[in-house]
């Protein structure tokens, strides 16, 4: 038993802690003596957040843990490896029985990440509206790839956060939530000429693009070199830029040598137990 999770790009923009997609790139997590253990794969310890999660979920034992996705980059690395500890202990008590990921899932990976925008497209696969346990999913209506540009330096989601701060403007709240409206209609109708006014964001991406500049520069050159829009993935700073096939290597060329580009597809599995 092996659960493969996607990585997740959570925001897109507007949409803070509301919307989140899931990526082509994933990890994967067994439990130690149930399922072959792969030879890159290594033994989560106490403190890991697969093990936690399992544990939390009802699993006994230990898990393993192999993944692709950069950690501590704004790729949902904590809520797949989270997710993938669930479903483990899912799995483990319901044997064959288990078929799909289920609310309670979702619950628990929501209470131990934080925030459901990265657990919800981990779970689901796809682009999703997220809140509370209510997940809606969001039809994707043209062909897109998305560039991730992942930097050479880590960043804190607990330090960023905090400064955001409790309270918005209410202009910048009804800013943000036509923006928000706009990109789900772009996403579900193909309409990739709204999807860079539909990205545009006043609550999180200025704070956070202000402790890392690198990261606004790398917007920007991905824009101009043809992107249909960009935003911050998840507190970054890896910076998402969404475009056609065609484009993706021009593209990840004109991005900034401080960090690597990878040219990822939108999942739309979700986690699955092979």
């Amino acid at each position: 038993m092996i659960v493969r999770v996607p990585a997740t790009s959570a925001n897109l923009g507007p949409g803070f802690d509301v919307l989140g997609l899931a990526l082509s790139m994933h990890a994967e997590v067994g439990v130690v003596d149930e399922s072959s253990m792969p030879d890159s794969a290594h033994i989560a310890d106490d403190t890991h957040p697969a093990q936690v999660a399992f544990v939390r979920a009802g699993g006994t034992g230990r898990v393993w843990v192999q993944n692709s996705i950069p950690m501590a980059r704004g790729m949902g690395f904590s809520g797949a490896v989270r997710v993938g500890g669930i479903i483990a202990a899912e799995v483990q008590s319901q044997g064959m029985s288990w078929s799909r990921a289920t609310s309670e899932a979702l619950r628990i990976g929501t209470e131990l990440e934080g925030h459901p925008d990265n657990v919800a497209p981990s779970l689901y696969g796809g682009i999703v509206i997220v809140s509370g346990e209510i997940v809606v999913p969001v039809t994707l209506a043209c062909d897109a790839v998305f560039v991730m540009w992942v930097p050479d330096f880590s960043t804190s989601t607990n330090e960023s956060r905090n400064k955001i701060g409790t309270t918005i403007a209410l202009s910048d709240a009804v800013f943000n939530m036509a923006r928000t409206a706009m990109l789900v209609t772009a996403f579900q109708s193909g309409n990739v000429e709204l999807l860079k006014e539909a990205t545009q964001d006043r609550i999180h991406q200025d704070i956070r693009f202000a402790a890392s500049p690198a990261c606004r520069d790398a917007l920007d050159a991905g824009l101009q070199a043809g992107a249909w829009c960009g935003w911050l993935s998840g507190s970054g700073p890896t910076v998402a830029l969404m475009c056609s096939p065609a484009q993706a290597n021009a593209i990840a060329s004109a991005l900034p040598d401080t960090g690597h580009s990878k040219v990822l597809h939108l999942d739309t599995q979700g986690a699955v137990v092979l």
